[in-house]
């Protein structure tokens, strides 16, 4: 019993470091790409710690929309972007002031509602609410998300596809091999 609690404490903790080491990166890191994956890895950890915690329902989907939104966001980022984000350097940093101010004023609220929580006793307790808060978000619409959700993504993909006149395989040949993009009018965005 004592070695199930320590490895249960021993796997939050290194799933918590995670989490928060690979979401301060989101705005240490100067590209876009390597703050998509590193907010990523910071969401799969949370859900890998609600998962751990018996809460399977909201863990599983966290983590499943997590993946397949920055999914997402990396095929929008390089069929927009017409080179490689990784490579670009920018600043994930707006506003920092009141970012600061915000962030530690909801830290200081969530750390005094962890400690004020009336928290079940019962160890049976949390998965059961898990799947009625499971049933309560999806219901028996469960496998129409399931059937929606690739038709919705490939929607998105085909209207990006469509939308783009020219891409950067136009501009620069097949190979992405040509120097200076083959552009209409010199200096252009491409089109």
């Amino acid at each position: 019993m004592v070695m199930n609690v320590v490895v249960f404490i021993i796997v939050f903790l290194v799933l918590a470091l995670v989490a928060v080491v690979s979401g301060a990166l989101v705005f240490v890191i100067d590209s876009m790409a390597r703050a998509t994956y590193a907010l990523a890895i910071s969401f799969v950890a949370v859900g890998g710690a609600l998962v751990l915690f018996g809460l399977t329902y909201p863990g599983v989907i966290t983590i499943l929309m997590m993946i397949m939104e920055m999914a997402i966001m990396a095929v929008f980022m390089i069929m927009f972007m017409g080179m490689n984000p990784a490579l670009i350097p920018m600043s994930m940093v707006h506003g920092q002031r009141p970012a600061l101010v915000a962030s530690a004023g909801l830290f200081v609220l969530l750390v005094v509602g962890i400690l004020l929580a009336p928290w079940p006793q019962h160890p049976h307790a949390a998965p059961a609410r898990a799947r009625q808060l499971g049933q309560a978000l999806m219901g028996d619409k469960m496998l129409v998300m399931m059937t929606i959700s690739p038709v919705m993504f490939a929607t998105i993909v085909a209207g990006v596809v469509l939308a783009s006149h020219r891409t950067r395989y136009d501009r620069f040949g097949d190979d992405l091999d040509r120097r200076v993009a083959s552009d209409p009018q010199p200096g252009g965005v491409g089109r």
